[in-house]
């Protein structure tokens, strides 16, 4: 790992901080380097807030070594006003010449145009170190800008026979297949994604919460699919208590209330493709498809999905609602206690 990479690692670490609650911004770390010392640290921690180049300069104490140190960050510095004001003209101002990026920014209102700001002032700028890192980093902010839909997280517990949801239950609630701890994971995943979505079935047959109870961070968005708006109002996921869309196919009356939205969309078409225009409208970078098995296989089927996380817990239906069925090789595997969780990339 050469000089370059190292710090640009650093970088990569200090972003993932902000995992979760950056967006609609992409996670970003910088740090700065005089005579190979780190002088300055910082990391977006939220939309709104500093970045990270602005955070790194306000950390260094001394201001004069600025101008004899090189700034680290793993996406290039914005150039346009937003919130805030562009970085690239914050790094002129204090005269750091030196400027190294993992990788461009994808999005619209810069896509070259901070390197170009600072090439134009005279500023020395390397890109593409540690790049395919950088853009791992961010990829539910490149797929957003890129693909004009979300990040799609397809997610599923089996029991060890291939069941997903035994053939009954006596009553209205969710049937546990893996451990607890496994049930933390996906509660800290939840905190970590713009959205969660579920179909009717799994709504009206264990009555989800869809929040974070045992993680601490922000809860997803709550999305379900209600053709024909038969969820029941007292269910959980129309108690209001956390912004929800419901996905219809047409909308009652009164379209938005107690933190509700009620969208449209063609049934008549692919289902998929629909649920992700509606969340690409409304600004959701990441999405996790939680079920059940006939949402996640429309996903499947429509090759509409970037990684799937597949739960198998040490439990045993003999029949039931079959899992849904995925044709790739896990990208890893590991246990947890007695479950197995494999996770899928789409190729």
């Amino acid at each position: 790992m050469n000089i370059h990479e190292k710090y640009i690692k650093r970088c990569i670490e200090l972003a993932q901080n902000g995992l979760g609650t950056t967006y609609p911004n992409p996670m970003v770390g910088s740090v700065i380097v005089h005579k190979n010392k780190i002088i300055g640290e910082g990391w977006h921690k939220k939309a709104g807030e500093a970045h990270a180049e602005v955070n790194a300069i306000n950390s260094v104490k001394d201001e004069r070594l600025l101008k004899e140190s090189t700034i680290y960050v793993c996406l290039e510095p914005c150039s346009h006003f937003g919130k805030t004001p562009p970085c690239s003209d914050l790094i002129i101002a204090k005269g750091i010449k030196r400027v190294v990026m993992g990788t461009m920014d994808p999005f619209a209102k810069i896509a070259g145009r901070g390197i170009k700001k600072l090439l134009d002032a005279g500023c020395e700028v390397k890109v593409g170190i540690l790049e395919a890192e950088c853009l791992e980093l961010n990829k539910r902010f490149f797929t957003f800008h890129q693909k004009q839909r979300p990040y799609i997280i397809l997610k599923w517990a089996q029991t060890n026979d291939g069941f997903i949801a035994p053939e009954s239950r006596e009553k209205k609630r969710p049937v546990w297949i893996t451990n607890k701890y496994s049930g933390q994971l996906v509660h800290k995943w939840r905190s970590e994604e713009a959205a969660i979505l579920v179909g009717t079935s799994t709504v009206m047959a264990d009555n989800p919460a869809l929040n974070v109870r045992k993680w601490t961070g922000n809860d997803p968005v709550r999305i379900t699919v209600d053709k024909d708006l038969k969820i029941s109002e007292d269910s959980s996921i129309l108690d209001g208590g956390q912004k929800t869309i419901i996905l219809c196919k047409d909308k009652p009356e009164n379209s938005v209330k107690d933190n509700l939205i009620f969208e449209e969309i063609d049934f008549s078409e692919n289902i998929a493709n629909e649920i992700c225009r509606i969340l690409y409208k409304n600004e959701l970078q990441s999405v996790i498809i939680e079920g059940g098995s006939k949402t996640i296989q429309q996903f499947l089927e429509a090759n509409l999905w970037d990684e799937a996380r597949v739960f198998t817990g040490n439990s045993h239906f003999g029949n039931g609602v079959k899992a849904p069925e995925i044709s790739a090789f896990p990208l890893s595997e590991k246990r947890i206690s007695e479950d197995n969780l494999k996770i899928y990339r789409n190729a």
